[in-house]
This record gives structure tokens, sequence and C-alpha cells, in this order.
């Protein structure tokens, strides 16, 4: 029996071809979203089907799918690494895929789509689709959706995170008391009220990154439950807990409230219920399920955890100062606010008037975690992207004011390597401040109890905060290194990325994992909007192609949306001839080099970076060179089919520039299809750039690029004027 959602008999065969219709889009909107596009569109052709397709980039939506569009189409390619909206196409085939199939795989997608799950509004076939796609193109890799999720989470969670930690900060520095019972703002003040705007935001920061890594996993319906589930975990007066279960309890009911509405949307229920399912029914079964398991079934376990460490804890008084530091050092860096980190903390307050050794030692470890990823992100800025060092500059100085939680962000991101590194630092400031007898008469930590002069020992505390700074930095870089760098290619995700999105710098060229499946909610919810930044010809804006996207995980529509907003606008051409300036003036004859020196990788980013040095537009080429070789570790910018495209959003450059040039030997840029790059473009803009010409351009670009024929003529232009001539045809 056909169904109504079935193509024609003998369409894309002896009949008429198949109406199809694709969505593309990745985390930054630049990269993979126009190349999957061009490709889709290129396999419709060949194979004798007619495709339209939406592009979901930086610069909005383009090329937007009607209503009429979807009715009469015969199936629809979702090939995204971010959530794209798919209520409207209830009724139709819907193949959910990575974007890296889009470019890698048209051809087998399209066939594919023929035999795709019909999508009923529930997620359930369209996942299974996306789940049978991913094995019939070699899987994507088994934890992608899981970082996906936490990454998305961590990336909510953030600005909370600085907000609340800042504020608290600022409000303590300004308007606290030194009293017996810690640093006190009067009740008065009017510091006293922006403590308490910054400390909303750090309750909040624990829902939020429960509540989102919920909406990843199963979209809207999820939001509520995850965050509630959040805000639970973070109260454990809700059951009978001194401590809540801070940041590892958010995570718990995040994914706990994720799966639990997937499962429900499982349930079969008549069609006249199905509406109100996604508004009312799965949001409240879902959050009284999860809150009710919680309280009555986690909640008494971590209360218990909570009694008993306490209880052990004061059976060491009175033992090896140096031990019991240890043990309150690696305490209170574990959980960062959690049951753990609260029980030595409490335990550290109530002997402040008795024993302030004790406070001493829980003083020093508590601002170790912050302030050694903080320093981490200074002295490996390359292993990190833009937006976990703004936030390592929010860790350093929260932990300057004692704000522990300022490296919940780093920790919920790569929790095996950060988690450890700060336990090893706290245990190390917890033992410098037990053997050298440190004090602490307030219950409160970090450098700013010294300097208000409320620790004895000041010296030695400091020398402990050091110590256990400099050891959580270094072994955090330290596993970092061993497990492949910096988040891009984290052990804790190995799958797709979510951030370090590179968008309006240039064009962001590591590509995902092939095969793995996009994730409902992970992303901005799919961008829509109208379209801006038009492209130049028609077939552009049928199907705009730009480059890759970073293989980051984690944060990418913050990152994106961020990095949107420093294109640079168009430069006016430099004088000379119009003909030896292509891109609107950004590479010129002095950009172009028939053929590179270079015969690896770093050696040809140095050696692209001089060529655009010639220019006048690059300050500092050094800085340059290190730039690209941070975008270079965040996920490798070959793009595949013999091309690299090394970019830089730094203030070593004063303006927009573009080189280009030839490796006729190809050089190993580690490209997903596994060849060499012989056709190597440099982009570098300033970061205070603004604009989106130059989006345009990279997309026309890239779209040129996707043709082979336009690749050869290219490789087998004769001089600089020829290939100039052959880019000229871009514009």
């Amino acid at each position: 029996m056909t169904s109504p959602a079935d193509p024609p008999n003998g369409a894309g065969a002896s009949g008429p071809g198949l109406k199809l219709l694709a969505v593309t889009a990745c985390p930054t909107g630049i990269a993979h979203t126009y190349m999957a596009a061009e490709k889709l569109a290129q396999a419709a052709e060949s194979l004798g089907h007619s495709m339209k397709v939406e592009t979901q980039g930086s610069i909005g939506a383009e090329n937007v799918l009607s209503d009429n569009d979807v009715s009469r189409a015969d199936g629809v390619i979702i090939a995204a690494d971010k959530d794209v909206d798919r209520s409207r196409f209830i009724g139709k085939r819907v193949l959910v895929v990575g974007v890296a199939d889009g470019i890698h795989r048209p051809e087998r997608l399209i066939e594919q789509v023929r035999n795709a799950p019909v999508y009923q509004g529930d997620g359930r076939e369209a996942q299974r689709g996306a789940a049978s796609a991913a094995s019939a193109s070699g899987g994507g890799k088994g934890r992608s959706v899981t970082y996906k999720a936490l990454m998305n989470g961590v990336s909510y969670m953030i600005p909370f995170v600085v907000v609340g930690g800042l504020l608290i900060a600022v409000s303590l520095a300004l308007g606290g008391d030194t009293t017996s019972k810690g640093i006190v703002i009067p009740d008065d003040s009017f510091w006293k009220t922006v403590n308490d705007i910054g400390s909303i935001g750090f309750q909040l920061m624990i829902p939020a990154l429960s509540g989102y890594i919920a909406y990843a996993i199963a979209d809207r319906p999820a939001l509520v439950p995850g965050m509630v589930g959040g805000w639970i975990a973070a109260h454990g007066e809700l059951y009978d807990s001194e401590a809540g279960a801070g940041f590892i309890g958010a995570i718990v009911t995040g994914f706990l409230a994720g799966y639990l509405v997937l499962w429900i949307k499982r349930v079969k229920v008549p069609k006249f219920v199905q509406p109100i399912m996604p508004i009312i029914v799965i949001p409240i079964v879902a959050t009284s399920a999860l809150g009710l398991f919680f309280i009555y079934v986690l909640g008494e376990p971590i209360s218990w955890v909570f009694e008993r460490l306490t209880d052990w804890l004061g059976g060491l008084t009175g033992t090896s100062a140096a031990l019991l530091g240890i043990i309150l050092g690696l305490m209170i860096a574990f959980d960062m606010g959690g049951p753990v980190n609260k029980t030595a903390f409490l335990f550290g307050a109530g002997l402040v008037s008795k024993n302030p050794e004790v406070m001493g030692a829980c003083a020093a470890a508590i601002p170790v975690p912050p302030l050694g990823q903080g320093l981490a992100t200074l002295l490996r800025r390359r292993m990190f992207d833009d937006q976990e060092r703004e936030t390592g500059l929010a860790a350093l100085f929260m932990g300057f004011f004692g704000i522990t939680e300022g490296a919940i962000p780093f920790a919920a991101a790569r929790p095996a390597r950060v988690i450890p590194a700060n336990m090893l630092g706290g245990a190390v400031a917890g033992a410098i401040a037990g053997v050298a007898s440190v004090e602490d008469n307030v219950p409160h930590g970090g450098p700013i109890v010294a300097v208000l002069g409320a620790v004895g020992g000041v010296p030695m505390f400091f020398v402990a905060v050091v110590g256990g700074t400099a050891v959580t930095a270094l072994v955090t870089i330290g596993l970092m290194s061993v497990g492949g760098g910096g988040r891009g290619s984290d052990a804790d995700a190995d799958a797709d990325p979510a951030g370090a999105a590179e968008v309006a710098e240039a064009v962001s060229l590591a590509p995902s994992p092939a095969g793995a499946p996009v994730l409902a909610g992970v992303g901005s919810g799919g961008a829509t909007g109208a379209a801006s930044g038009a492209v130049a010809d028609s077939s552009a804006k049928a199907a705009s192609v730009s480059a890759a996207e970073p293989r980051d995980g984690g944060k990418a529509e913050a990152e994106a949306a961020q990095e949107a907003e420093v294109a640079p606008e168009a430069e006016a051409a430099p004088e000379g001839d119009a003909a030896d300036q292509v891109l609107s003036g950004y590479l010129s004859e002095q950009t172009v080099k028939e053929r590179l020196a270079a015969d690896g990788k770093d050696a040809a980013i140095r050696e692209m970076a001089e060529l655009l040095a010639t220019t006048g537009k690059v300050a500092d080429t050094a800085e340059l060179v290190r730039a690209a070789f941070a975008r270079e570790d965040q996920g490798t910018t070959g793009l595949g089919e013999e091309i690299a495209i090394p970019h830089a959003k730094t203030d070593a450059v004063t303006a927009p520039v573009v080189g280009f040039a030839r490796s006729p030997e190809g050089i190993e840029w580690g490209a997903p299809d596994g060849t060499k790059a012989r056709l190597v473009f440099m982009i570098a803009v300033p970061e205070a750039a603004a604009g989106d010409e130059h989006l345009r351009i990279l997309a026309l670009l890239s779209r040129k690029l996707m043709g082979a024929e336009f690749r050869e003529r290219l490789l087998g232009a004769a001089d600089v004027g020829a290939i100039l001539g052959v880019l000229g045809e871009i514009e």
C-alpha cells in the first residue's frame, strides 16, 4: 500500500524527478551550512530531481521553504548540527543527519529520503531516520548526543555564572565588612541590593544548566522539567539536606528530564490529545515525576552522604594537619558548591571560633579551582575558544573573591580533566595551609579574606593559594594535551561541535564527524528570520555555500551570535588595476603565490601569514600566526576536496585581508576526506571589525570551490594574473 508521503512511482528513474526539500544548518552558520546546500543541490540535479534548499546561516535564513513548497514535496532532508524546526514537515518523509553527511554523501541521502520515516510531529520517526542514516553512512560516534546536550547546557549556564559571580564579587569588595560571620554586607546598603541580584543569577545557573541539557535532548517540552529538576537539585532543603546536589545534580536532572520526555513522547495517545501533549501533558507529567523522584529517591542518599561526611570529618579533628588539609582541599574542589564542597566548608565554618586552622585550609582551597582554570586559559590560550577565554578572566576575578563556582563551566564541559586537576590543586593548597597553621577567622575564602585582614599567616596563605592554583592550571593543561588539545578534541567529547565558532572572522572549516545525527534543541532553536546580506546571483540565493564548521563542542550559538557581529565592512579597493583585485579588494596580486615552499601545515600557515604581511595590513605577523594556530587547535581547517582555509580573527591585522597559494604536491591538513591541501586560502580579519560584507564574499568563495571544474582551472592557471582571472569569477 502506498503512503500519502510516498513519491510517485518511477520518480527519478524513467518518470519525472522527485520534488525534494532540504534544510542545512551548522552551529556557526557560515561553514558547513552553505557547503551542504550546494552539494545537495548539485547531487539532486545530477540525479534528475528538483531540490530547494533553505540555509539557516549566521546572516539569517535564506531561500526559506514556503507552505506550498512543503505541501508539494516528496521528501525532506535536514542536514544540520543544530536544532531545526520540524513541525512544518509533519506528514512528510524526513531524513535527519549531520551536516557533514550533506557534504560528503549527498547522493546517498537523496536515495535514503525515498524510504525515510514519515514525520508525525513527536520527533520519534525523524530520530529513527537519523539513526539509520548515521548507521548506513558509517555512523556518528556514540557519545555525540550526550556531548551536544551537555555543551548546550553549559553554553546557557555561563552567562548566569559570569553575571551572578561578578555582581557578588563587586558587592563584597565595595560593600562588605569583615565580621565573625564572614564578609557581610549591611542590610540597608546599596551593595546589599547588588549582592541580592547577583545571588539570583547564581541560583538560576544550576536550573539553566539542567533545563538546557534537557531541551537539547527532547526539545521544548523538556525545558520546564529540566529547569525545575535543576532547581530542586540545587536546594537541599527540599530533601532535608544542608547542601544541594550542585552542578553534578543538575547534569543528572537534565539528562533524566530529557530522556523521560522522550519516553513520554513515545506513548500513543488519541488524536484529540496530541495538540496539548507538548504544552500541558508532557511538561506536567515529566516535571512531577522527576521532582518527586529526586526528592524521595535521590534526595535521601544525598542527605545521608552529607551527614556521614560531616561525622567522618569530625573524627579527623586532631589528626595530622597536612592530612586534614589535603582532605578538605579535595572536598572543596570536587563539586564546587555541591554536597561534598558544602560539607567541607560548613565543617570549617563551624570551627572558626575554636580551631580557625581548619577554616584556614578551606579558605586556601576555595579559590583554587577558578584561579587555576583562569590561569590555564592564559597559559595555553590555543587550547581554549574565545568564550572559554572570556570565562577564564571572569573566573580569575571570582576566584579572588572566593567564589568557587567560577570554575563550574570548565568542569561541566570536560569533567574528566578539570575535576581531577581542581582536586589536586585544592589538596596542595589545603596541605600547605594546614602544615603552616594558616588561620581564617571568618567563614569565607579566597585572597579577599587575607586582604581584609581576616587571615593569620598571610604569607603562607598566599603560598598555598599560588601553589594550588599553579598545580590546577598545569594539570589541566597536561590532561588536555594528553587528550588531544582543546575542547574540539576533548575525550569527553568525541563528537560534533557545539562551540568555538569562528563565524564572522572568516570561514570556519573544521568538519563535524560524518553521520552524527542532529539533536533536537541543540543550538538556537533553528534560526529562521529574514534573510540578509543578499547574494549577488540567483543560484547563490538558492544554495549559498560557505566553508566548513569548527569541531568544537558545546556552546556554538552563543559564540556564533557573538562573532557574527564582527564581520568587517567591505574595504575600499586599493588603488591600482581593478583586474588585480578580487573579493572586493580583500585579495590582490600581492597576496597570491603560485607555489608554496612549505611542505607542512605549520610552515604553510607561517608562509601564508608572511604573504599577507606584504600588504601592510598585518601589524604583528607572529600574533597572526599564533591566532591561526589557535584556530587549528580547535579543529582542522582542511576542508577536503584538496582545499584548506586557515583563518584568524585578531587585532594583529588592521583590515580584512585574504591570501591564496597553491601546493602542487599537496600538504597534509587533516581533511576529512584524506586529501592533501593543494589550494590554500588564508583569511584574517580584525577583532573589532563590523558588518557582513565579507560573509557574502566567503559564501560565494566556498560555493565556487565546491565546483570541481573551478578547482581544476585554479590549479591549472599559468601565473598570478591567470589565478586572479579565475578568482575574479566569484564576483
